[in-house]
């Protein structure tokens, strides 16, 4: 369903890898029961990078975020990481309420520096004792913040080995805990082992000016990231439109638990049943409207074929002869390389069962609307000529 869906928007070489991409973003997500709780495609995060080529595309078991850490001497690739999401402020804050501090003294402002500096060495402290308490040999430890963190602070963590990224997103703080496992902490006297997730790898990358951080090789996740990368603006912009519309084919499919042969296969079968069949045993005036449906749904094929640059007539001659010639047992579509019949299972080309559904329904109810105009139309007329000319 990705492949199909997106071989119609790239380039048959990036598309083959950007649907593996979607279809293990998808894996990630999906539910074990998708009747009590729909696919959510929100919990899987699109990421643009302008650099390299679309096809360095791939998908991340984690998250990329968009900031790095904030200390120049913090490590910048660590394996086998706990994952510490917190919301705990690390910095001087100002108070709720309007208030001042007032000191005559010099000696008096050092006493207040310090008794400030000291509540957040304390804090510190406790997260490097906690660190020290989990990680084994061989094990690191990245603090994640939703909240500020100051430079000495940074310092005393990155003396420690600590990764710390400050100020990150709400919404990437709810995707990490997804991805990774654990669950937020909103304050130091609270810290538990339980309380952190885990990641297999933790790196961060600089491009010129912008820093971004890696959290992959995660064990269970819940969300996951899909990296899309290319050398302009455009191409991004048409690699993220074609991944959308692949996310979405693949979870319809999901919540249909049926799909159905693509390359105008199901259009040419339901032509050919209405024309062979049904028409047949319609009498009378209606005859003309099933025959009139079913050369409608032949549009679908011989737009393929025009769109293609092949003889529309010719190619659905093909068609229907070869539909024949397997006695209507086989599904049939148009391969649009070679305007020949073929066999759309064997080739991988789906279709949604919704997607029908709906055209097949939109198109009686738009028809029926038109002819309604038409009939209101006629009527206003007919009413105007009864009426006669109007007063001088």
């Amino acid at each position: 369903m990705a492949s199909t869906s997106l071989k119609t928007k790239l380039e048959h070489e990036l598309s083959e890898k950007i649907a593996d991409a979607v279809v293990d973003a998808m894996q990630c997500i999906v539910p074990e029961d998708t009747t009590k709780s729909p696919v959510d495609l929100n919990m899987v995060e699109i990421m643009t990078m302008q650099r390299k080529m679309g096809t360095d595309s791939r998908f991340v078991n984690g998250i990329v975020l968009d900031h790095g850490g904030r200390h120049p001497d913090m490590p910048k690739v660590l394996n086998n990481c706990h994952i510490m999401t917190c919301n705990v402020t690390f910095e001087y804050e100002k108070t709720e309420v309007q208030s001042g501090f007032f000191y005559s003294t010099a000696e008096e402002r050092e006493k207040l520096v310090e008794s400030e500096r000291k509540w957040l060495d304390e804090r510190c402290r406790q997260v490097v004792d906690f660190k020290r308490s989990v990680c084994k040999e061989g094990e690191s430890f990245v603090m994640i913040n939703q909240k500020g963190i100051d430079p000495l602070s940074l310092d005393i963590f990155a003396k420690e080995g600590i990764l710390c990224l400050r100020r990150a997103k709400r919404r990437n703080m709810e995707r990490l805990t997804l991805a990774c496992g654990g669950s937020p902490i909103h304050s130091v006297e609270d810290l538990d082992a339980n309380q952190l997730g885990w990641a297999g790898k933790v790196s961060e990358v600089s491009l010129g000016d912008d820093k971004f951080t890696f959290v992959e090789e995660c064990k269970h996740p819940k969300s996951c990231t899909l990296l899309l990368q290319g050398p302009n603006v455009h191409t991004i912009d048409q690699i993220k439109d074609a991944v959308r519309d692949g996310l979405r084919a693949v979870k319809n499919a999901i919540e249909d638990h049926a799909i159905v042969p693509g390359a105008g296969a199901f259009e040419l079968a339901a032509s050919m049943h209405l024309r062979d069949t049904v028409a047949k045993a319609t009498k009378g005036r209606p005859k003309l409207g099933v025959q009139a449906y079913a050369e409608a749904l032949l549009v679908i094929p011989k737009t393929l074929a025009e769109n293609s640059g092949f003889d529309v007539q010719d190619c659905i001659l093909k068609l229907t002869d070869a539909r024949e010639d397997s006695g209507c047992s086989m599904a049939v579509g148009l391969d649009c390389s070679s305007g020949d019949p073929m066999i759309p299972a064997d080739e991988g080309v789906w279709d949604n069962v919704r997607v029908k559904r709906q055209c097949l329904h939109l198109s009686t109810v738009l028809a029926s609307q038109l002819l309604l105009v038409d009939e209101v139309m006629r009527a206003g007329k007919q009413m105007g000529k009864s009426a006669g000319p109007g007063p001088e």
